[in-house]
C-alpha cells in the first residue's frame, strides 16, 4: 500500500526536545516521536510510509527566510528519507509576495499557515493576498483548521474559510484536521462540497491526554460514523491522510483508515493518489 502523510512536523534538533516539551505542556497531550527528521524518517519506514510532507510553521515573520532555506535543505534528501518540506510564511514576512516567490524557485511546493499560532483570524486581507501569491506560483497553501488544542481563541473556522474560498477562489488550498478541528458541525455545513482539501490529522482516534487532565476535560475526536459521513458528502477525492505526527502514533493512524468502512478505491485515494495528484507526482 502506497502511503502520503500529508501532514508532520519536525524542528532543528537543538530545540526539538525543549520545542516538544513546551507544546506538550501546552496541550496537555504526549508526543509519540521526538519531532527530530531522522526519527520521522525511520518511522516512515516502520510504519510503511512512503513519503511525510513536512509543515513548518512561522511565528517569528524575521525568521521566514531561515525557515525556508532549512525546508530546501530536508527536500535535498528525500529520496533518502521520504521526508519533503512546505515552505512557510507569517502575514507580516517582510516583502511577503517576493517570499512566495523564492518559496517556488526552491521548489517547496507549499505553503503552511498557521492563523492560531500567528494570531491573524484566516479572513484577514494578509492571508487572502498570500493566497492569491500562492495561486500565482502553483503553490499548494495549508491552513489550521478550527480551533488548536495548545491555543486561545477562534482564528480559523468555516466561516473565515468560506469567506477567503469566496475572495481569492484558489485551486490548491487545504483545510487541516478535516476542515475545522471540533467545529465540524460547520464543516458540513459550510465548506463540504467547496473547492478544497480537507486533510485527517489529530481528527480520528484517541487523543494522548496527560493523565492528570479530567475525561470531562478532553476533546473528542470523529467517530468512525461522522468521520465517514464527512468523507462521504465533501468526496473521498479531496480528503488527504495526515497524522500531525509527533502528535499521533502513525502505524496505529495507518491501520484505523485502513479499517475505514468505505471502498478500498476511496482509501486509496485519500492514503496516496489525492496527494500524488495536488504534489503533481
Amino acid at each position: 500500500m502506497n502511503i502520503i502523510d500529508f501532514h508532520t512536523h519536525v524542528f532543528p534538533d537543538a530545540i526539538a526536545e525543549k520545542t516538544i516539551e513546551l507544546l506538550s505542556a501546552k496541550s496537555r497531550t504526549k508526543a509519540f516521536l521526538s519531532s527530530k527528521a531522522a526519527d520521522l524518517a525511520a518511522d516512515n519506514k516502520r510504519c510503511g510510509i512512503d513519503l511525510s510532507i513536512i509543515l513548518p510553521v512561522v511565528t517569528n515573520p524575521q525568521k521566514t527566510e531561515k525557515i525556508n532555506d532549512s525546508a530546501a535543505l530536508i527536500n535535498q534528501t528525500t529520496g533518502e528519507t521520504g521526508l519533503f518540506s512546505f515552505g512557510g510564511v507569517h502575514p507580516d514576512t517582510p516583502e511577503v509576495k517576493k517570499e512566495i516567490a523564492r518559496i517556488a524557485s526552491l521548489g517547496l511546493k507549499g505553503i503552511k499557515i498557521h492563523p492560531s499560532y500567528q494570531q491573524v483570524p484566516l479572513n484577514d486581507i494578509r492571508y487572502q493576498r498570500i493566497v492569491e501569491y500562492a495561486e500565482e506560483y502553483s503553490l499548494i497553501v495549508l491552513a489550521h483548521g478550527g480551533l488548536d488544542i495548545g491555543v486561545d481563541g477562534d482564528w480559523s473556522n468555516p466561516v473565515q474559510c468560506l469567506e477567503l474560498l469566496r475572495e481569492v477562489k484558489p485551486t490548491r488550498f487545504v483545510m487541516a484536521h478535516m476542515g475545522g478541528w471540533r467545529q465540524w458541525e460547520q464543516v458540513e455545513e459550510l465548506l463540504c462540497g467547496e473547492n478544497l482539501f480537507f486533510d485527517t490529522a489529530f481528527s480520528y482516534g484517541e487523543y494522548a491526554y496527560d493523565p492528570s487532565v479530567p475525561k470531562g476535560e478532553r476533546a473528542l475526536a470523529l467517530s468512525t460514523n461522522r468521520l465517514c459521513a464527512l468523507i462521504k458528502k465533501h468526496g473521498a477525492d479531496k480528503i488527504l491522510f495526515g497524522t500531525d505526527s509527533p502528535w499521533s502514533e502513525r502505524k496505529k493512524q495507518v491501520e484505523l483508515f485502513a479499517a475505514l468502512p468505505i471502498a478500498e478505491a476511496k482509501k486509496q485515494a485519500i492514503f496516496h493518489k489525492n496527494a500524488e495528484k495536488l504534489l503533481s507526482l
